[in-house]
Parts: C-alpha cells; structure tokens; sequence
C-alpha cells in the first residue's frame, strides 16, 4: 500500500491526483480540502478515469483519512489578488499552512511532505519549520517544471529526444531563475560541443530565446487561461513514483540548504538526489563564474521576498 494525500483539491490538487492515477503512482489517493463537495468532486471524477489507466483507489477524506499516508502533497492555499505582492500572497499562504501543517503531522508523523504551493521555495522553509521534521523530508517541487522546460527546448533546438539533454535550471521557482548552460550535456557531450557538431549552435540569440521559452512560460499559460496545473501535476506525479519505488533518481527541488561561502541559508533548487525515505543527497553542479553569482542572486532575492523571517 501506497497511500498519497493531497491536501487542496483545487486545479493543481485535482490534477495531481489525476497524474498520479494516469501513471500509476500511488495504490491510493486521498483527497483532503476545505471544501468536502470539492475534494468528492474530485475525487469521483478521477476515480472514473482508472479502468483506462491504472488500478488506483481514488476518494475524499478528512484530514483523519490522511493516517498511514506515505506522502502528502501541500496543494492547499490562495491565488494571488489583483494588485497583490508577492510577499502578501506569502503571508496569506502562510497563515494556511499554519493550519494545515499540524494537523497533517497529528495524523501522519511519518509522511514526507511535498509542497506545490506558490510562492514554492518560501513556503517549502515555511512548511519545513512548522513540521519540526528533518529538512530532507519536506521539500516542494521546486525548478522541477523549469527543468523539463528547458531541456523540452533544447531538445526542440537540437532535433533529439529531451530524455537525452541533462541540464538544470537551479534557484528560485520564478523569475530569479537561473538555466545552466555550462555543464549541460546530450548524453556525455558537453551541450554547446554537440550543438555545434549537429550544425545547430547556440548562439546568443538562440540562448535569448530558450531562456525567454523558460522564464516566461508561466505567465503565458496564465495569460491564456488564467494558471497552470498539468505540468506540475505530472512532475508531482513523477516525484511520487520515485519515492514510491525507492528510485534515488535525481530532480531539481526546493529545500532548506544551510549556508556555505558561495550562498546564504534558504530553501530553493538544487539537484537531490530522491528516494523512499525522502532527499537524500545534493549535488555541487557545475557552474560557470556568472551561473554562481546569479544562483546566489536568486537565492538572496528570495530571503529579501520574505524567506528571511522563516529562517532557523
């Protein structure tokens, strides 16, 4: 038994758990929101879709349906008002894992926590210091999306599968962002080296527009149809897969990372290595001298955002 909370039954709660039973990732899925008729909803819904898929139980619960859960997913929270910063958003999504953490923790002490919630990095420091757990059993999904956009691109770019192309954007989920070029590879082959013998290179236009593709990909989603959930729900579902079967694969997430010379204390993304028992290992990526300071850029622009205050 697999069992997965989702706490939110929103559009990215909803999609979750629908990515989780298009790919098989949970034996069950439990759909926790402050709306009963909401998660049922949900639930129901994309209970009717496993006979063209995978076997996976789908239903609504209360937070108490949440006991034995291996992993709950933190979807739960505010959309952003017209006119609102940032830093407000935080303040309102806070006050709500305030409620919610705890009452998670009282029913499954064991469970990782994955957080999908925006602003991500904050409120994965956030959802980490209210839960009192190690900080490799509670991370958010991070620059996870962003990665997948960026190789998705390059693949585009150089005419190959995207499963080939391993290169991270690290940092902060949003526009601090930062999209590695230096020791990205296709297969073994430096990136700019392959580019070049496949008479594609990647010159500083071509770059200009992968990292346009990358950045601003959330805010045209959003322009056209108001946010973005199926992409997240397919790389939460992904993540759950990975820690389900142990797999110690290798993902671009956010997590509390103390400080060391190159960059201050914070929560954002590195690439961890995940498993049954959560992270369990960060990598040192290569980076050029430029990368570094825009990675501990990104890293400062979210404790100036409001991460400070959640620090230990």
């Amino acid at each position: 038994m697999f069992r997965v909370g989702i706490v939110g039954a929103g559009m990215v709660g909803g999609a979750v758990a629908d990515a989780v039973a298009l790919r098989g990732a949970a034996s069950e899925v439990v759909l926790v929101d402050r709306r009963p008729e909401r998660a049922r909803a949900e639930a129901e819904d994309v209970l009717h879709a496993t006979p063209f898929a995978w076997p996976v139980h789908v239903r609504a619960g209360t937070f108490a349906d949440l006991t034995g859960a291996a992993v709950v997913v933190l979807a739960c929270g505010v959309a952003q008002r017209p006119g609102e910063t940032r830093l407000q958003l935080l303040e309102r999504n806070a006050a709500v894992f305030a409620e919610v953490v705890p009452r998670v923790r009282a029913v499954a002490p064991e469970a990782l926590l994955l957080v999908v919630t925006n602003p991500v990095d904050i409120l994965t420091l956030v959802a980490w210091r209210l839960s009192g757990l190690p900080a490799g059993r509670v991370f958010g999904s991070g620059t996870i999306l962003d990665t997948a956009r960026f190789r998705a691109l390059l693949s585009v770019e150089l005419g190959i599968s995207p499963k080939s192309v391993h290169a991270y954007v690290l940092g902060e989920h949003g526009d601090s962002e930062v999209l590695t070029w230096h020791g990205a590879t296709v297969g073994s082959v430096p990136l700019s080296r392959f580019a070049e013998a496949v008479g594609r290179p990647l010159d500083a236009e071509v770059r200009a527009r992968i990292d346009a593709g990358v950045r601003r990909a959330a805010y045209r989603i959003i322009a056209g149809k108001g946010a973005t959930w199926y992409g997240v729900a397919a790389a939460t579902a992904r993540l759950l897969q990975a820690i389900r079967d142990d797999e110690r694969a290798v993902f671009t997430l956010s997590a509390f990372t103390p400080a060391d010379r190159d960059r201050p204390a914070m929560a954002y993304s590195l690439p961890r290595i995940l498993g049954r028992e959560g992270l369990v290992g960060t990598l040192a990526p290569e980076l050029s001298a430029e990368e570094a300071e825009a990675l501990r850029h990104s890293v400062e622009t979210l404790l100036e955002a409001g991460g400070a205050r959640w620090l230990p």
